[in-house]
């Protein structure tokens, strides 16, 4: 039965990968996967919610900084931030120079944050009790290490 058990778990197993960025990216695709099933009923995505998440703790910000802030090109954060514009979860306008765009959350995205919260509490906990609070703390220090390494790359 031992040995039934120890076959299950290195069936598990996924192999390393030769490159870094694949088993990151894999690790990432599975985490979101994750977390958009406990945001499902919400009616919101992780990235979507993440962005809310930032734009409580930044307050207004510009759309360069936020870009900063999450490791996004400006392309790509300008087409994720179309969905909570158009819901009326964030509110931008122009800043002293036009080319620059400020971000806030509005009532309504603060609400929707409030709603999302339990919802991304189960998901962070769920990762959490597999990988442990130790490794959890670690992995964030280490990828925000990571990130700051390479952001202007």
């Amino acid at each position: 039965m031992a040995h039934q058990v120890a076959t299950s778990e290195s069936e598990r197993r996924l192999p390393v990968l030769p490159c870094a960025c694949a088993n990151i990216r894999r690790a990432a695709r599975a985490v979101t996967r994750l977390y958009n099933h406990e945001m499902r009923s919400q009616k919101i995505e992780i990235t979507q919610f993440t962005i809310l998440m930032a734009l409580e703790r930044a307050g207004e910000i510009s759309q360069g900084k936020l870009g900063k802030l999450l490791a996004l090109d400006s392309t790509t954060l300008t087409r994720m931030l179309v969905p909570l514009r158009k819901r009326g979860w964030i509110q931008e306008k122009e800043g002293e120079d036009r080319r620059f765009r400020i971000i806030r959350l509005t009532t309504a995205g603060r609400m929707k944050l409030e709603q999302g919260l339990p919802h991304w509490k189960r998901a962070q906990d769920r990762l959490q009790g597999v990988l442990g609070e130790q490794t959890m703390n670690q992995l964030g220090q280490l990828l925000a290490q990571v990130t700051a390494i390479f952001e202007d790359s």
